[in-house]
């Protein structure tokens, strides 16, 4: 499978450093945009200064503006945002070669259809085989060859560890799966955890609350996850509590700065500007899955009824601190 083609969808700071990834050793790599002024900047330039400044575009990818591009892929990655997953892989159906490997890199849900994306995709590109790649990792450190582990999850276990041995580096390591709505549970969950626990930094409730609310956001996955009979060693896994830990815990992390920004005073509408925090389109339908299976997950409906303008971060704080009390778990 070494000689196999790879296209990369998306060319933002994940996309490229996927893109840098899969090009370790390899020629050829296809690294697709939708606006071709970034394309033909990232081929110039070799260097993706819009998302990632400062580091260098690998040898082997090849940016490009056309869809055509992966008509020879045997392996394509979906790095485009949750909300546009549809509509790209809708794009994609006609020059994607039959029994090709589709790997979802996006973490979301998508909003109206409540649809997990290897649904979304099975809908629009049927001739794929599904694949999914979550964990806890920064596009920045990826790119300057700092260990990161990842899960990689298709139902069929040899093609997941196929894809792992094709896409592990030195540095970047992949753990495979067949667990797959368990890997997308957690990384769509963590996303939206991780505005709580900005918002808190943002507060500057110290580091005990942040502690509490990582472990208490952990339980609401546990329980969500059982709902849905996914696997608790997922859950405990790199693309559960491994994700959960690292996006609530740093700044580099989009939903974390969002929560920032919304506990300094900013309304939803416009901390949410310009930045791609996927837990944002996430929160409604999570809370929505959970309500249909009575599931309480009241730290992700603190969040969503923020998100909505229901509520402010004061009076969410308020309502958490004062849920009765109760057994842990």
């Amino acid at each position: 499978m070494k000689e196999e083609k790879i296209a990369v969808l998306g060319a933002g700071a994940w996309g490229t450093a996927l893109a840098n990834v899969a090009a370790a050793g390899r020629a050829g790599v296809a690294l697709w945009g939708h606006e071709p002024d970034h394309i033909a900047a990232l081929a110039r330039d070799r260097e993706n200064r819009a998302y990632l400044p400062g580091v260098p575009l690998a040898g082997g990818v090849a940016p490009r503006a056309d869809l055509e591009c992966v008509a020879e892929a045997s392996v394509v990655l979906g790095v485009v945002p949750a909300q546009a997953m549809r509509g790209v892989a809708r794009r994609l159906r006609p020059h994607l070669a039959a029994d090709a490997v589709f790997i979802i890199c996006a973490k979301g849900i998508e909003r109206g259809s409540r649809r997990f994306m290897s649904e979304v995709v099975r809908e629009e590109l049927p001739q794929a085989r599904i694949a999914v790649l979550s964990g806890p990792s920064f596009a920045a450190d990826v790119c300057r060859g700092l260990p990161t582990a990842v899960t990689l999850a298709a139902e069929d276990e040899e093609l997941a560890r196929r894809l792992c041995e094709l896409l592990s580096t030195r540095s970047f390591r992949l753990y495979r799966a067949t667990d797959v709505r368990g890997v997308e549970l957690g990384g769509a969950a963590k996303n939206v955890l991780a505005i709580a626990a900005g918002m808190a930094e943002g507060r500057a409730l110290g580091a005990s609350a942040r502690a509490a609310l990582i472990a208490r956001g952990f339980a609401e996955l546990m329980r969500l996850g059982k709902s849905f009979g996914v696997r608790q060693e997922t859950l405990m896994g790199l693309s559960g509590l491994g994700d959960l830990v690292l996006t609530c815990g740093s700044a580099q992390s989009r939903n974390f700065a969002l929560g920032a920004a919304l506990a300094s005073g900013e309304a939803p509408l416009a901390a949410a500007r310009g930045k791609l925090a996927e837990g944002a389109f996430t929160a409604a339908a999570l809370v929505e899955m959970a309500k249909e299976r009575r599931v309480e997950i009241p730290i992700a409906e603190a969040v969503d009824a923020i998100l909505a303008g229901r509520i402010d971060v004061d009076q969410a704080i308020e309502t958490l601190l004062m849920r009765p009390l109760k057994a842990e778990m």
